[in-house]
């Protein structure tokens, strides 16, 4: 896929889904800002790819705090001097409750994190992809974001948000040499599937008996959709969402 010498930034980069992506990126020849609220998890995947050959950058970064996505981009731009792809993948999972009991305090943090901050990183990024003439973003939202999912209000809420969002934002800047698609994963093996299936042992044999395929999507197939996405042979798709559930939505 063409994104080589490509500035990529993947924001919460530490696990799963984005460390997959930051890996992907760099083996295609990309240069990579790892970003997460966790240093630690953030430097080992960039030096895992510098092992490997590659070039990379570990920011800590709250997307939650404006201030601090301003800061991984100014960082990204005083390092490599431009910014090519944005990768919003941050983001964390629900608590499994009924509407009318969910926690006001996890309606908060969950609509902060998943979509919030990635309104910040959308329009941090935007500012410098119309001064450079040219961008990419790639959000990552997710099966709840196009079909129902109950006991998930405030998931199934912020990842509606982030398709409605990149569309809204496509529309916006498609004449700007810029554009905004997202990748919207099933259920894929990772530390929100684990984290659900801890709560309740029983959803896996649920989760499993609704995906045609029988199984688990595994982060790396996520990102394959996430470079491809950003690289320079999918020129002329914006304002999509691409279903990666191993045929769940059918």
């Amino acid at each position: 896929m063409e994104v080589k010498n490509k500035i990529v930034i993947v924001t919460g980069a530490g696990s799963g889904i984005g460390k997959a992506a930051a890996i992907h990126f760099a083996s295609h020849g990309a240069k990579v800002v790892v970003s997460d609220i966790n240093f630690n998890s953030a430097k080992k995947v960039a030096d895992q790819i510098v092992t490997n050959g590659g070039e990379s950058l570990p920011i800590k970064t709250d997307v939650t705090k404006f201030k601090e996505v301003e800061d991984l981009v100014n960082q990204t731009l005083s390092s490599f001097e431009k910014l090519d792809v944005i990768v919003n993948n941050a983001g964390i999972g629900p608590n499994l409750l009924p509407t009318h009991k969910a926690r006001l305090e996890d309606w908060d943090r969950v609509i902060s994190v998943n979509q919030t901050g990635v309104f910040y990183c959308m329009k941090v990024a935007l500012q410098q992809f119309l001064k450079q003439g040219h961008g990419n973003i790639v959000n990552i939202a997710s099966l709840a974001g196009l079909k129902a999912s109950p006991n998930n209000i405030s998931y199934s809420a912020s990842k509606f948000a982030v398709v409605g969002m990149t569309k809204s934002a496509a529309m916006e800047y498609a004449t700007k040499n810029i554009r905004i698609n997202a990748v919207c994963p099933g259920y894929t093996e990772s530390a929100l599937l684990d984290q659900l299936i801890n709560a309740k042992p029983e959803m896996d044999a649920i989760l499993k008996s609704v995906i045609p395929m029988k199984r688990y999507g595994k982060a790396s197939e996520i990102a394959d959709a996430i470079v491809w996405l950003a690289s320079d042979q999918t020129k002329f798709i914006t304002g999509q969402t691409i279903t990666l559930d191993g045929g769940t939505s059918l």
